[in-house]
């Protein structure tokens, strides 16, 4: 398969925008998009202060502003955490409930250790994910091995396509899988690298469209395939949900922590910071300006921790509303897998 027909399967091909918007929406730590962000409000309020001479005025501008800060912080730290503790009530429930939900999870690992020929299916995410992708990886191996001698042609081309495309993924997503520690975006990145939507479409399709022409041995690596990818996706979806549960808790925690100096600082903005207290000037530019440039930026970490949280759970989010072979974005398809 042409690597234009297999882009989409990353997350950064899903990404409109190029490397720097995928970059900061989902593979840069979140505390370096923290500190880029408030360093763009400590650079936007300075390059208005140079660029207009005026700004801030003395007294009562500074003063509005601090008090703006404090009123947001103190609501929108509030409400944030309010909503953080709502979407982790939901972990909360009865015994029966639990009792269910460990029924459930027992249940689903006992039919993932039966798809992998295992005793006992691997306990961490990160492994029992990359088992799931390497199983798929060998029964799409094992696909095109069964029907290499086959006398259909088109069988034989399209299998190819198929398989070719889907074990170099496996191989990519597997060996970033190796080892990544749960709590970390790696683990949910690389999940969302594998594409098994489109995957296990494609596989259904070769089996209704070729299914009278497959060998015997070729028919059971195919539904091996096929039930492979259909435990990788619910597999995915729940570490995806534990992943955000995880964030919010890391969003809630990190709010708080910045939001007892951002309060400091915009309540020092109101009582301190005018033209009398902080004169002068530095390389060209009035220590005024720098005072209350430093100051929106430190008023400002709780709304840059928000940010910079909250766009790579969206983003994930978006990319991964359906689950299935379901396929919600632009697609690209080659011509040989466009069977329509």
């Amino acid at each position: 398969m042409s690597d234009a027909s297999r882009s989409a399967d990353t997350m950064r091909a899903r990404v409109s925008g190029g490397r720097l918007k995928s970059w900061l929406l989902l593979g840069a730590g979140r505390l370096r998009v923290v500190a880029l962000l408030v360093a763009g409000v400590f650079a936007v309020v300075v390059g208005l202060g140079i660029a207009y001479p005026g700004f801030p005025g003395e007294g009562d501008p500074v003063e509005t502003l601090g008090q703006a800060y404090v009123t947001a912080i103190i609501t929108g730290v509030t409400l944030v955490v309010t909503i953080s503790q709502v979407v982790l009530s939901q972990e909360l429930g009865a015994v029966g409930d639990q009792r269910e939900r460990m029924r459930e999870a027992t249940t689903f690992r006992s039919d993932a250790a039966d798809a992998l020929d295992a005793a006992v299916a691997p306990p961490e995410p990160s492994a029992f994910l990359r088992a799931l992708v390497d199983a798929a990886g060998d029964r799409a191996a094992a696909l095109e091995d069964a029907v290499a001698n086959v006398e259909d042609e088109a069988l034989r081309t399209r299998t190819a396509e198929y398989t070719g495309g889907l074990v170099d993924d496996a191989a990519a997503v597997s060996d970033r899988l190796d080892g990544a520690q749960f709590g970390t975006f790696g683990v949910v990145h690389a999940a969302l690298d594998f594409n098994y939507s489109w995957k296990l479409y494609e596989a259904r399709r070769l089996r209704s469209e070729h299914g009278d022409v497959i060998p015997d041995a070729a028919a059971d690596a195919l539904d091996g395939l096929i039930e492979t990818l259909e435990l990788f996706g619910p597999a995915r979806e729940h570490f995806k949900t534990l992943y955000f549960q995880w964030e919010l808790v890391n969003l809630s925690r990190r709010m708080l922590y910045a939001a007892a100096p951002a309060l400091l600082v915009a309540g020092a903005m109101v009582l301190y910071i005018d033209a009398a207290a902080v004169s002068g000037s530095t390389l060209g530019v009035r220590n005024l300006l720098w005072a209350v440039g430093a100051a929106s930026a430190v008023a400002s970490l709780p709304f840059a921790v928000f940010g910079a949280y909250v766009l790579r759970i969206l983003t994930v989010a978006k990319r991964t509303l359906a689950i299935g072979p379901f396929v919600l974005r632009a697609t690209q398809r080659s011509d040989e897998i466009d069977w329509e």
